[in-house]
């Protein structure tokens, strides 16, 4: 009898797997919404927490966007009133349409200058979206959650 090769063995290890997935697939389709649903939300909230401490101990300066910004995170530099200058590591909050060079306006906590957003942008300027993406994750996920679950009661009448 011939010795079964690497391929089947990881074969014979993966497949149980492979079906769990496959049976399960409207499930992880619709956990996958949720998720995204449920860091959308946190996201919104954790923005609102941010904007609150900086409301709580406001400060204003002007500050340079740097280099090296990517589509998460976009660096400032700016100085403090006690002449310290800050580059916070996780960037500025609402960042929307900022480019490398540009001077913008920020508020910061004074207690905390790593928070920093631009000035006159708030939490309430990213719901749209962030609505909007959630809407559009359940109008892909949803029917296909559904169409999934379908077809699986159909292979499966019994």
């Amino acid at each position: 009898m011939a010795e079964p090769s690497a391929l089947d063995e990881v074969a014979a290890t993966v497949a149980p797997t492979v079906r769990f997935v496959r049976r399960r697939l409207p499930e992880l389709v619709t956990a996958l919404a949720v998720l995204v649903t449920v860091l959308a939300g946190l996201a919104l909230i954790g923005s609102a927490v941010d904007d609150a401490a900086i409301d709580a101990n406001p400060a204003t300066a002007q500050a340079e966007v740097l280099d090296g910004s990517t589509f998460f995170r976009t660096l400032v530099r700016f100085t403090v009133a006690n002449g310290q200058t800050v580059v916070p590591e996780q960037g500025v909050f609402h960042p929307r349409g900022l480019s490398p060079g540009e001077q913008v306006a920020v508020e910061y906590d004074v207690t905390e200058p790593e928070l920093v957003r631009v000035a006159g942008r708030r939490t309430v300027d990213g719901i749209g979206s962030t609505v909007l993406g959630v809407v559009a994750t359940w109008v892909v996920l949803g029917p296909l959650a559904l169409w999934l679950r379908r077809r699986r009661a159909a292979a499966d009448p019994g």
